[in-house]
């Protein structure tokens, strides 16, 4: 990014602040305060119980911050971050990274009030992240993607989780209804044989199907002139009555766009992709969900970072 300067970071653990000081040849700064000194705007990807507390002190110093999602891990703490930024007046980007993916790119000059959405992200197990319920670890992509592509508020939350790996929920699924009467059905897992990051979105113009693994996908939309008698009359094809257009957008890195998005609002040149406030509408979904799951199996109440809370974490 050739108008930005990257001054360095912090890490807390010495040694692991020394390895990555040499290899990449960048400063390793001893506190927070001695980083914010250097910068005009900074990154967070400290653990979600550490947000707020890093997101506070950049934002008194008049900071500019980019904030890993999910936000915060509470929604008083994300609410005290939109309303300190707002005094403040700094940009404050949630990093929901799959905004930038090219197949969501690619569809959305596409979507059209949408009536049902279909979203799927299984993953093998990876030990980071696993301190919280999968809601806050992977489902929060696609509750953010639902909320961009459907829009207006959730009415009514249904879901279910199980633990099979950790004390946390590993696999979880979600059904969300919105005001407009849409629905949006969200699968997440983390111990899946396979990775697969699929969503489906259903609507009168037609169907899309979005592969955000390959950055693919294809809308299937009814051809104009079409006479609904031809459908009856014998079986057809689906070419015969569908038009089939493949979803295409310019080639990017979706953490690169993310970070340039960022830097163009700080800039004043452009808006913020993902304000505060929509990080914290999707973290309010997600604790939705958590806490719907916790009514349903009672059994993971008081456990440990088992649905929303996590755990006690190494900053």
């Amino acid at each position: 990014m050739p108008e930005v300067a990257l001054a360095g970071f912090v890490e807390a653990r010495a040694d692991r602040a020394t390895q990555v000081a040499e290899e990449l040849g960048v400063r390793a700064y001893p506190t927070l305060d001695a980083l914010l000194d250097d910068v005009e705007a900074l990154t967070i990807v400290v653990p979600t119980p550490e947000h707020f507390a890093v997101a506070t002190a950049a934002i008194a110093r008049g900071k500019h911050l980019l904030i890993e999602k999910p936000i915060a891990a509470t929604l008083e703490e994300a609410d005290a971050i939109v309303e300190q930024a707002a005094r403040a007046g700094v940009v404050v980007q949630t990093g929901h990274v799959e905004r930038f993916n090219r197949a969501v790119r690619a569809a959305l000059p596409y979507v059209r009030e949408p009536r049902f959405v279909e979203s799927d992200r299984l993953a093998p197990f990876n030990p980071r992240g696993s301190d919280v319920a999968v809601v806050l670890d992977l489902m929060i992509h696609d509750i953010d993607l639902v909320r961009v592509v459907v829009g207006g508020p959730v009415t009514d939350v249904h879901a279910v989780g199980v633990p099979v790996l950790t004390p946390s929920v590993d696999i979880a699924n979600a059904r969300l209804v919105f005001a407009s009467g849409a629905v949006a059905n969200i699968t997440a897992s983390r111990v899946s044989r396979e990775r697969m990051r699929k969503l489906r979105l259903f609507q009168p113009s037609g169907y899309l199907s979005l592969d955000l693994g390959t950055g693919g996908g294809m809308f299937y939309r009814l051809r104009e002139g079409m006479d609904p008698a031809l459908l009856a009359s014998a079986p057809q094809a689906l070419e015969a009555f569908m038009e089939v257009i493949p979803l295409q957008a310019p080639e990017g890195e979706p953490l690169r766009l993310e970070f340039e998005s960022f830097a163009e609002a700080v800039r004043g040149r452009g808006p913020v992709a993902v304000s505060a406030r929509e990080g914290r509408d999707a973290l309010e979904i997600a604790l939705r969900i958590v806490h719907e799951i916790e009514r349903t199996m009672p059994a993971l109440r008081g456990v440990p970072g088992a649905m929303g809370a996590p755990r006690d974490a190494d900053p």
